[in-house]
């Protein structure tokens, strides 16, 4: 029986979350109204995991959050709007230590959450099991430094490009290895975060604050170059293609036969159609499912390089241990030695 806490000013909403989870099964319910009678029942009913609004009075969801963690750390799904404000506040309480975070979609209330009904109980109950990450330092981007020394070019062994798949836990986990790439990283960086359209810019601005490469949604067709990170743009899927000669990074509409999107899979399938997999290296990280590691196993079985992120750091293990399971991963990392592992193979050390 999982203990869940349903946080919502709005009493139509919690009555029709409690509602939801009850016809589901297997969940003990306690709802509060708000941030304080959240941090004052995570006391009492010790949840397994939270749901929490953003916008509540008397306390918000981000000062509930910061004293759930510090109190007593708790596996929490946020539930927030999505609007551009919407998505800065929820990457800020991913930062401070959320797990995950469903979107509320328009429309009515009975219709909305039966529309995310799936996604929302496999999150929370995802959540409820995840391996909790939070209380680093926030990390900002370095200033440039005056008239730096380039590495010289034979360190860089080959070309190459860098995949990663990541869903829930992502934007944390991105956020601990992306800026230990040096701005002079040889290799463009492509990223599937499973995350809707309204938060992928907000995202991609946010590790750009915090890295040395340049990070940039995909909201376009673009040339990939090195020292640059592209975020595939939520509510589409990525490919790589060649065009003339160059490697491009373009959005497509979200194919129906995968079911997280941007898709992992999808972004695999297309390198292995446009590179040598020889030139490619996977880096599967957090998240529940399945997606990519069918395509991020023939990368390694085709040569490539494949890292899945261990079960010691991923707040969620499902993807990275599908990968595992086929035979597709190479190494298998904590999120700290990923980056190291990436400059080796990108400079030849």
């Amino acid at each position: 029986m999982i203990r869940l806490l349903i946080v919502d000013d709005s009493a139509l909403v919690r009555t029709q979350l409690a509602q939801l989870f009850t016809e589901e099964g297997g969940f003990e319910i306690r709802q509060a109204r708000n941030g304080a009678e959240a941090v004052e029942e995570v006391r009492a009913f010790r949840p397994d995991v939270v749901t929490l609004d953003i916008n509540m009075p008397q306390m918000d969801g981000l000062t509930a959050l910061s004293l759930i963690m510090t109190e007593r750390p708790t596996p929490v799904v946020m539930v927030s709007s999505l609007t551009e404000r919407g998505a800065l506040v929820t990457l800020e309480a991913l930062h401070l230590g959320a797990v995950d975070y469903i979107a509320k979609p328009g429309g009515t209330i009975s219709r909305s959450f039966g529309d995310i009904r799936r996604e929302l109980v496999s999150k929370v109950r995802a959540a409820a099991g995840a391996r909790l990450r939070y209380g680093e330092p926030v990390r900002v981007r370095p200033a440039p430094a005056p008239a730096p020394t380039p590495r010289p070019a034979l360190r860089v062994r080959r070309r190459g490009v860098v995949l990663i798949g990541v869903s829930t836990g992502g934007p944390k986990t991105l956020e601990d290895i992306l800026p230990d790439l040096p701005a002079d990283f040889p290799w463009p960086v492509v990223i599937a975060q499973h995350m809707p359209a309204a938060f992928t810019r907000s995202f991609a601005e946010r590790l750009n604050k915090v890295c040395p490469l340049t990070v940039i949604e995909v909201a376009a067709p673009v040339a990939i170059e090195p020292g640059t990170a592209y975020v595939a743009k939520g509510g589409a899927d990525l490919v790589l293609a060649d065009r003339g000669g160059r490697l491009y990074a373009i959005p497509k509409p979200e194919n129906p036969a995968h079911a997280w999107h941007p898709s992992v899979e999808v972004l695999a399938r297309s390198a292995l159609q446009h590179c040598p997999a020889q030139t490619l290296t996977a880096v599967m990280l957090t998240g529940m499912g399945n997606d990519g590691a069918d395509g991020f196993a023939e990368i390694h079985r085709r040569g490539g390089h494949t890292i899945a992120e261990s079960a010691d750091t991923a707040v969620v293990h499902g993807m990275p241990r599908e990968l595992i399971a086929r035979d597709g991963a190479e190494m298998v990392l904590p999120a700290q030695k990923i980056a190291e592992q990436l400059n080796r193979w990108a400079f030849g050390g």
